[in-house]
């Protein structure tokens, strides 16, 4: 997906805030929950019932800042940090799809000896070799939304099963279309992770359940709100008997509402994905959408944190079985390939929009 404001004084010098506006066009957040640093931990062996560390310094990357996605899930990180007694800082790229900016951030944060680096990837491969020297120098590296290869990270936080976002988006449309027609894809970035894994799902509903209905188009607006809109306009103007979309990104799919809102395919071409219910409540209450589906990103922020801090208390590793505790969020299972899953998603319509706020 694809989904950032953030809060606070610089945690870092002015100077070093500087160089990394100059060096990767982006922007430089934190706040500060306590006064010093704590030394990363070295311990290979997990003790469920250690301590909690204070004093951690946990960085977030989101994939790309100014993003309401990311505001909401990194803010929810904040909150857990501050209230844990650690200090929290945002940096990131004003792209999507700036891998190097991205590649560059590690660095500096590495440099900083930040504790751990919680990060959305922009590619699957393009910041293993950053974040490998990152966990070589004792530093918790914690991938959310959007992950890079096993090797790269200690643990990924999963929004949802990759499949089951995949398939239930297309059972959505499939549903609102009456099981046959021309549809399409609006995507973020062609390299991103998350979104070309759910697509490979919803290609396999496709294949496994409805022959009557046909994928003619995967169009990428590299969550960019002009180019989504842009490219919703072209996948009309190119297949005219369009009868649905399925944009899997925050950005996308309310720049391809926006796009049928004020035209005369309103209604008639038919729209879901992933967004957030106080972006989308207008159009799901004039008729543009019908239903669409999300996690709580706040909640995904927050147990990144949780993992963070666990796994730089030593209470975890990211071995497959090991548990940790999420505060009110409850207790949670590190799954095979250090993945840990969220829970499932909520599908918002117009009898039950209204009771959301985020």
């Amino acid at each position: 997906m694809s989904v950032s404001t953030r809060l606070m004084a610089a945690a870092s010098g002015a100077a070093v805030a500087a160089l990394l506006l100059s060096a990767c066009s982006g922007t430089t957040k934190s706040s500060n929950a306590a006064a010093n640093s704590a030394a990363p931990s070295g311990s290979a062996n997990a003790n469920a019932n250690a301590a909690s560390k204070t004093g951690l310094t946990v960085a977030y990357l989101p994939k790309q800042v100014n993003n309401p996605y990311f505001t909401i899930s990194d803010t929810g990180g904040q909150k857990v940090l501050q209230g844990l007694g650690e200090t929290y800082k945002e940096v990131g790229t004003t792209s999507a799809t700036d891998t190097a900016g991205q590649a560059n951030y590690v660095n500096t944060l590495i440099q900083q000896q930040v504790n751990a680096i919680v990060v959305s990837a922009q590619d699957q491969n393009a910041l293993c070799t950053n974040l490998k020297q990152a966990m070589s120098d004792k530093i918790s590296v914690v991938t959310y939304d959007s992950d890079t290869n096993a090797d790269c990270r200690n643990l990924f936080i999963s929004q949802a099963s990759s499949e089951a976002l995949g398939r239930t988006e297309v059972d959505q449309l499939a549903g609102q279309i009456g099981g046959s027609g021309q549809i399409a894809i609006l995507s973020a970035a062609q390299t991103a992770t998350n979104q070309n894994a759910w697509i490979g799902f919803m290609k396999d509903e496709l294949t496994a359940k409805y022959p009557n209905i046909q994928l003619v188009k995967i169009a990428y607006g590299n969550d960019d709100a002009q180019t989504s809109y842009q490219q919703t306009q072209g996948l009309l103007q190119s297949y005219p008997n369009l009868k649905g979309i399925i944009s899997p990104t925050t950005v996308g799919i309310l720049a391809a509402a926006q796009y049928l809102d004020g035209s005369s395919y309103k209604g008639k071409v038919k729209l879901t994905g992933l967004g957030t219910p106080n972006q989308l409540r207008k159009y799901v209450k004039d008729g543009t959408i019908t239903a669409f589906e999300l996690w709580d990103p706040a909640k995904l922020g927050a147990l990144a944190a949780y993992a963070a801090v666990a796994l730089q208390s030593g209470q975890i590793t990211g071995a497959q079985g090991q548990t940790f505790k999420a505060g009110d969020m409850g207790q949670y299972t590190v799954g095979a390939s250090g993945v840990v899953t969220l829970g499932d998603p909520t599908v918002f319509n117009a009898a039950n929009i209204d009771q959301y706020n985020f």
